[in-house]
């Protein structure tokens, strides 16, 4: 498909593929790499203090943790609780301890894909979504970043190198419907060029909604968790690359201790202040398991994502192999496997995101 072709689709041609056609080259080339360096499990030591190095199972508060006053000053404020019995009283004497005030974000501790991630505006909505969450599994609570402007920026720093550099952007932007005053939501979706050919994306979260009418010019945003396979618009941004927010970055990332591969998600008050790497929150930092999301861009070929797929992988590869070479420990397949069947049987428990 050519790069005009493309620009005339709605959708690119793989964007909602089943998981397990799209990525099924992916783990042929991960076994294949794997038998290469004589371990399966190698890319875990590319981020040797995380969980599986970030690849599945890990907690996010346990990454967020290691940074130092640098990263510190970066981070959204989060606090983590347990979820089950008396969790809202958790939640909120832990918004208390770092000074958090309703709308806030609630997320699990370990997720994948945006899952079960709630925007709660109120401590009576937070009662409604917390039981919603299976007992005794950590939460988190993180101030709710109001900037406009949400990317994934890819990170990769070799444990020889003095300095990383980003390998991708991608601009994240929620759907959003814009009422007549007569249509429907679900009929607004259904005549929406993009949305009508992935319905099932959107539909099930409307509960009950659906049949609502917006009022001419009113709007209303479809999706909170910027996520592409939960219906969030990812466009490539690889063109805002700059020294100034590679230089912000990679200060930001050498003062998580030994952090060498992974997605930064943030948000920013504008692309231009991005592009000066002023004016961002990170939201969440992924390890070894995070895409360069660019890929999802509907003007990507299918070449174009499965080249950055195999390029990114490989660097986990050589990466690994490095940090072996110096002392650290891989994860082991067998341990590798324990925390994705963990991870799994998490996400199945969770609720829909917002």
């Amino acid at each position: 498909m050519s790069k005009s072709e493309a620009d005339q689709n709605p959708l690119s041609l793989f964007e909602f593929w089943p998981g397990s056609i799209f990525y099924t080259p992916i783990v042929l080339y991960w076994i294949v790499m794997g038998i290469k360096y004589r371990d399966l499990s190698i890319s875990t030591a590319a981020n040797p203090r995380i969980e599986t190095g970030g690849l599945c199972g890990e907690s996010k508060s346990s990454i967020l943790d290691m940074g130092g006053a640098t990263a510190q000053s970066f981070i959204a404020p989060y606090a983590v609780f347990r979820s089950g019995k008396g969790a809202d009283h958790r939640a909120l004497d832990a918004m208390t301890r770092k000074d958090l005030s309703f709308p806030v974000v609630i997320k699990p501790d370990i997720g994948c894909n945006g899952t079960g991630v709630k925007l709660v505006q109120s401590r009576e909505q937070l009662e409604t979504v917390l039981p919603q969450f299976p007992d005794d599994v950590d939460m988190l609570v993180q101030e709710l970043i109001t900037y406009p402007v949400e990317a994934g920026l890819f990170y990769i720093r070799h444990p020889d190198e003095a300095r990383g550099r980003i390998t991708s952007i991608t601009y994240k932007e929620a759907p959003v419907l814009t009422g007549d005053g007569v249509s429907t939501i679900e009929e607004l979706i259904l005549s929406d060029a993009r949305m009508s050919l992935v319905p099932q994306i959107y539909l099930p979260r409307l509960a009950g909604r659906e049949k609502n009418v917006l009022a001419k010019g009113e709007e209303m945003s479809l999706v909170f968790a910027g996520n592409h396979c939960k219906g969030s618009v990812f466009r490539d941004g690889r063109a805002d690359t700059t020294d100034a927010l590679t230089a912000r970055l990679d200060a930001i990332m050498q003062d998580i201790p030994d952090f060498h591969f992974g997605r930064v998600d943030v948000k920013a008050a504008s692309i231009e202040d991005l592009r000066r790497g002023e004016n961002f929150r990170i939201i969440e930092i992924n390890g070894v398991g995070s895409e360069a999301t660019h890929i999802w861009d509907r003007r990507t070929t299918l070449w174009e994502a499965y080249r950055a797929q195999f390029s990114h992988y490989r660097q986990t590869f050589l990466i690994g192999a490095a940090n072996r070479a110096r002392g650290w420990k891989t994860s082991g397949a067998f341990s590798m496997l324990h925390s994705w069947r963990k991870q799994r049987r998490l996400l199945a428990s969770y609720p829909l995101n917002d």
